[in-house]
Parts: structure tokens; sequence; C-alpha cells
């Protein structure tokens, strides 16, 4: 009975294990005034974050490891609040669904890894970016 209850037990412990492995990456967004970078960002690669900018602009920034880094570049900064959508590689790898995009040659196995997709913004004002200020009601 102890042997069976230590077996249960074990059991437990790795299925508890392996669905804290595939647990979805969470990265949290920070900056400073010129820039916006993520952390947490562990198992992610090949990211891409597509900014939008006040004055309609749209401009990419890649990164092959570690987080993407947007820069506010140059003497005329747009004040405004800029959009972002963040899409990257996870560790994880899933079947294909359509096996038109299963690689060439050798690279062709029916694999892909899993991607993970974020949004969100932030605010730019007087040329720095900004931590906007919770509202409060009286």
């Amino acid at each position: 009975m102890k042997s069976m209850i230590l077996s249960l037990g074990v059991a437990l412990c790795l299925a508890a294990g392996s669905l804290s492995a595939k647990e979805e990456p969470k990265p949290v967004q920070q900056h400073n005034s010129n820039a916006v970078w993520f952390e947490n960002w562990t198992g992610l690669s090949n990211s891409l974050m597509k900014i939008s900018m006040p004055t309609g602009e749209l401009t990419d920034v890649f990164a092959a490891t570690g987080t993407p880094v947007f820069k506010l570049e140059g003497n005329e900064v747009a004040d405004g609040v800029y959009r972002y959508e963040l899409s990257a590689a996870t560790e994880e790898v899933v079947k294909l669904v359509n096996q038109i995009d299963n690689g060439r040659g050798d690279k062709a196995n029916g694999n892909h890894a899993k991607s993970f997709h974020m949004s969100g913004y932030f605010t730019v004002s007087r040329g720095v970016i900004v931590t906007p200020k919770d509202a409060e009601e009286e």
C-alpha cells in the first residue's frame, strides 16, 4: 500500500513538472526615457516587434536572440501613444497543420516552433517615454 501511495505521489510530481515546463512565456514590458524592451524573456527567440507611431509611420524591430529593443531616435520625436505587436518563437515544438510550410530538403520535418503573440502600447510625452499616471476619481 505504501509503495502504491509513493508511486502515485511520484507520478503527480512528474505530471506537475511537465505542466510547468509547457507554461506560456510571460514577457513584461519595461522602459526608460528613450527605449522599450521586455524582461522575463526566457524561452523566446526570433522576435519581431511592429510599432505603430502616432504619425502613422510603421517600423519593425527584429532580434534573433534576446528581447527586441525599440529606441526613440532623432530630435523630432512625436508625442502620443505608440502601439506594438510582438511575435516570437517559443522552445515548444508543434506539428505543422499545413504541410506546405514544412521546410526544404533536410530541414523538412513536419514540425515547427510554437508562436507567441502579445500586443501593448507606451506613451511618449515631451519627447520621452512616460509611465501614465493612474486616473483617480474624487
